[in-house]
């Protein structure tokens, strides 16, 4: 079975303004809760998942950052997933967690509220989005529909929980430093 599973990259791609698929067989997604509703990001994008540590507020930063954390001898950048996204903010809770993202470039870290689980897709699960309304548009990628969560009615029409749904995110885009 593992030898099906590549792990880099997603095969979800941005070409100019358009998406496109890179043959694969399954994409690897982290998904995460964001206000009550799921969220995922290629895992190749993940580095780490942390407990949140003590964040160090930093003066005149961008809204979206919370502030600083030293990993490992390193200082990384914590971002505030919910004022990225435009959610309602929240304490931070038990449950919440610091994503480590790699760009290439950088490490960032990810405020979430809650990490569930990784999820395996294929391109049947997967769908793009063309458009997507509100302004948060330029971070999301698409829908995810995970098998598990669908179940077939009486009718025998396949039915998809729209609580089992994940909002796929674009991590070029998260992680841009020049908002």
């Amino acid at each position: 079975m593992s030898d099906l599973i590549r792990r880099q990259p997603s095969g979800i791609t941005r070409s100019g303004s358009t998406l496109a698929f890179q043959p694969q067989l399954l994409r690897e997604l982290l998904a995460f809760v964001l206000d009550g509703e799921s969220y995922a990001l290629p895992l190749y994008a993940i580095r780490e998942i942390l407990k949140v540590p003590p964040i160090t507020e930093v003066p005149r930063a961008g809204a979206d950052v919370l502030g600083i954390i030293g990993v490992r001898g390193r200082i990384t950048t914590v971002l505030d997933m919910r004022r990225l996204l435009r959610v309602a903010e929240a304490p931070i809770t038990k449950a919440s967690r610091v994503l480590l993202a790699d760009d290439g470039v950088e490490v960032l870290g990810l405020l979430v509220d809650q990490v569930l689980q990784v999820h395996r897709l294929q391109d049947d699960e997967i769908e793009i989005a063309s458009a997507f309304a509100g302004n948060v548009s330029e971070h999301v990628l698409g829908i995810g529909r995970p098998r598990a969560s669908r179940s077939v009615s009486r009718e025998g029409r396949e039915a998809v929980d729209p609580n089992d749904i994940l909002i796929l995110l674009d991590p070029a885009h998260l992680l841009r430093r020049d908002r």
